[in-house]
């Protein structure tokens, strides 16, 4: 049993009466690390923060709700749609569709493949994640998506082998907090409900569900699900950060996930869902779970979950067996008074808010074709007469190719770029090699790891079908051609091993060779290596043995190691992480110097596998039920704060990224001096996000930004915060806290502010509570990286 305590707040601590939420003061309890405390009742929403109307109508709307009816509400149905709340007709309810896409409309045809949430992080560009997460939103609302699963801010990156992380933003919490929050504004703008999902510590696939016995029901474990066990500070000020700014974003619903946190399954964790996320953070709308992530009914609805999805379908070993724990269950509850009706209500309540808030009830239908392509619930397992009006097959895409060219180029990181490689100089030979270069040319591995094709997205309920798709080798072809060159390729990586790449050569030295190399990553697995799949380091090596110019291209679910990045014919490396379907062009605007590079690493390059920390759990050498643990003794060191901390050498640091032209940072100055600061913020009535005060700016910088090289770009400077030596150890050496990307024309400088919101210079204090600023000097860090520190200074905030 681990010994380290965490403070926990009493069940007493929520009124849910009135839902005026305060941090008591001296009504803590201690309890081992690992164990997650009962807090109830389930705290009812107010339509704080601006949904006060639209509560009012979904009350309405419950009013005239049958028993029967509140249950299916709260149960998921298979149909159309990857998750389906059933239609009232009698009521003009026709129902929620709610859609996978982090990338695309996952279901549906005739849509875009935008770029991947890794990618959009790597832009440091808050428009564009807007603008992304605008366009998904107005793709999904004309195929009738009510709901995008998505965006993700869990897994956060704790380590680069999870296998949904490319699916999420950023290793960590600042930038995934801002990319969260663009996101979600952008989707809900558009009229569309976003998703904030998963909730929370979902750090792993690795057993993220329960192992089942094969002649039991679906309630009997062999071995549990992992538990996440995280201490109190860690859990608020790396993962709980980024949930923070969705609910202030007023997000439409939460997705708690697979995972036990501290012992508790994360659906049914009181602790998580009634106290941290409805009560501190005063989150208004309705928590989903995963799909088959319910594993009770009674005990995940009094713990603060509304609905559960898939609903008429529970999750058994690799199969969907019928069986609900809501449902007909929740309806027999109801009536015996064993789940109350003023719970029910509340959930119906949070489900329904959004839904008339964001005007879904004048809404497009849902378009028909998408049935057929759901593999989750195919039609002949639909038992309700599903009816579609409007158009089939509508083709949503609009202009927004052109929109994810731009959002790819902006999302690609240059690493590497000696010798003047690149831009390209109108090369007139010009050798392509490696096999995700290509087409996709297995139409049954569209969403698998496939040999051969360009990996501009990666696989399982991220995935998406490509109705165009721009590859590398098309897109450099067309632009050589137009220079009256000639291009050479070979996009087999066992032949390129097989030392077939010198029959390219005899009769011309190629001006350059392009290789492209690939990893994928996928729900369900976590990844087993870093390097690049089908032998893609040594691939660059053959083809740098030949050619002393070759510039690497990666597609890739994100950290990998290079080995290859210190060969003296690797002139040039980029980084495009998995940039949707004009994968093609967007290199190719990059390659030619129609745009200048702009992204930066939105986590750690190191030089060997072996130099990351945090581990995932594999296996476990007993079986007990509860065996599978995994213990985030790392704390706050995740990412680069953890190669900061132990001074660890590593080939490419958190928020590098070169550019055809350099930058710099001539000064970094107070604008205004704190006065009259308390460490303790000011208690004010909870709003979506939390306590307001941690949101009220408290100190803010100016840096003056040069472009002093030859090229107009665009700069990303970024403010990392060293804390005060009063601050508790284990506090990481420099923290990101601000960042902006402006164009610079070549020569010119420009003024960037960083406004300190009371959160960013606060670490959480586990006895009081509550966030604190601590004593002391802070150190402020200006630069271009998170080892790159152009400008200083230092400030006393509080006395």
């Amino acid at each position: 049993m681990k010994v380290e305590v965490l403070s926990l707040l009493l069940a007493s601590a929520v009124d849910a009466s009135s839902y005026s939420y305060v941090q008591p003061k001296n009504t803590t309890i201690l309890s081992p690390y690992g164990h997650s405390p009962a807090v109830f009742p389930s705290p009812n929403t107010t339509g704080n923060g601006g949904w006060e109307k639209a509560m009012a109508q979904a009350k309405d709307f419950v009013s005239q709700l049958t028993t029967e009816e509140k249950a299916w509400m709260a149960t998921g149905q298979p149909g159309p749609c990857v998750g389906n709340i059933l239609p009232i007709p009698r009521l003009n309810f026709t129902g929620l569709c709610l859609q996978n896409g982090p990338q695309c409309v996952q279901q549906g045809d005739y849509s875009s493949v935008f770029v991947s949430g890794v990618s959009a992080a790597a832009s440091w560009d808050r428009k564009l994640l807007y603008d992304r997460a605008y366009a998904q939103a107005q793709e999904h609302k004309a195929k009738g998506s009510h709901v995008i699963l998505g965006p993700i801010g869990g897994p956060l990156g704790r380590s680069p082998y999870d296998g949904r992380a490319w699916e999420g933003f950023a290793a960590d919490p600042y930038l995934t907090g801002v990319c969260m929050e663009e996101s979600i504004i952008g989707m809900q703008d558009a009229g569309v409900q976003a998703n904030a999902k998963h909730f929370i510590a979902n750090e792993q696939e690795t057993q993220r569900n329960p192992t089942y016995a094969p002649d039991a029901n679906e309630t009997t474990y062999i071995q549990d699900s992992v538990s996440s066990n995280v201490d109190d500070r860690t859990l608020h000020e790396l993962y709980l950060w980024p949930f923070a700014n969705a609910a202030r974003a007023r997000v439409a619903s939460f997705m708690c996930s697979y995972n036990r946190i501290n012992g508790s399954h994360s659906c049914q964790n009181s602790y998580v869902l009634n106290h941290l996320l409805k009560g501190e953070l005063g989150f208004q709308g309705y928590v989903m779970s995963d799909w088959g992530a319910t594993h009770s009914g009674v005990a995940s609805i009094e713990s603060g979950m509304d609905m559960t999805m898939p609903g008429g379908f529970t999750l058994y070993g690799e199969l969907w067996t019928e069986g609900s724990f809501f449902g007909k269950n929740l309806t027999d509850a109801m009536n015996n008074g064993t789940v109350k009706m003023d719970r029910v209500d509340d959930m119906i309540v949070r489900i329904m808010t959004p839904y008339f808030w964001l005007g879904q009830d004048t809404y497009p239908s849902v378009d028909s074709s998408v049935g057929p392509l759901n593999v989750d619930s195919p039609p002949d397992t639909w038992m309700y007469n599903w009816t579609f009006t409007g158009a089939s097959n509508r083709d949503v895409r609009a202009n927004h190719s052109s929109l994810i060219r731009e959002h790819g180029a902006a999302s690609t990181v240059l690493l590497k770029n000696e010798r003047n490689a690149l831009p390209l100089h109108r090369p007139r030979n010009v050798v392509i090699a490696g096999n995700d270069a290509g087409p996709i040319i297995s139409a049954t591995a569209v969403r698998g790891n496939y040999e051969f094709g360009v990996l501009a997205n990666s696989g399982s309920s991220g995935s998406c079908n490509f109705a165009s798709l721009s590859t590398p080798l098309e897109a450099i072809t067309a632009r050589v051609k137009q220079n009256g060159g000639i291009v050479q390729s070979l996009l087999n990586n066992t032949l390129v091993l097989e030392n077939a790449l010198p029959s390219l050569l005899t009769d011309q030295t190629p001006d350059v060779c392009l290789v492209f190399v690939k990893s994928y990553a996928v729900e369900g697995e976590d990844r087993t290596t870093l390097d690049f799949d089908w032998n893609g380091s040594a691939v660059v090596d053959a083809v740098a043995k030949y050619c002393n110019n070759t510039v690497v291209v990666t597609h890739s679910a994100g950290v990998n190691v290079m080995p290859f990045a210190d060969h003296p014919n690797v002139t040039a490396i980029l980084a495009a992480h998995y940039p949707g379907e004009e994968a093609g062009n967007s290199l190719a605007d990059l390659l030619y110097g129609d745009v200048n590079p702009s992204a930066k690493l939105p986590y750690v390059i190191a030089y060997n596998e072996s130099d990351y920390n945090a581990p995932l759990t594999t296996a476990v050498q007993t079986n007990g039920t509860s065996d599978w643990q995994s213990w985030f003794d790392e704390q706050l060191e995740v990412g680069y704060r953890y190669f900061d901390a132990h001074n660890i050498s590593v080939r490419y640091e958190f928020g590098f990224g070169l550019s055809y032209t350099t930058y710099n940072i001539t000064s970094l100055s107070p604008k205004s001096a704190p006065s009259n600061l308390s460490a303790l913020p000011e208690q004010r009535p909870i709003q979506p996000g939390g306590n307001p005060a941690l949101f009220d700016t408290v100190y803010t910088l100016t840096a003056k930004v040069s472009n002093t090289g030859s090229v107009d770009g665009f700069a990303i400077p970024q403010l990392y915060v060293q804390f005060p030596t009063s601050t508790p150890a284990g506090t990481p050496p420099s923290q990101l806290r601000g960042f902006d990307k402006i164009w610079i024309a070549a020569g010119e400088t420009q003024t960037v502010t960083f406004d300190l919101m009371r959160r960013d210079v606060s670490y959480w204090d586990v006895v009081a509570q509550d966030w604190r600023i601590p004593s002391g000097s802070f150190t402020f860090k200006a630069g271009f990286s998170s080892r790159d520190f152009r400008a200083r200074t230092t400030a006393t905030l509080v006395k």
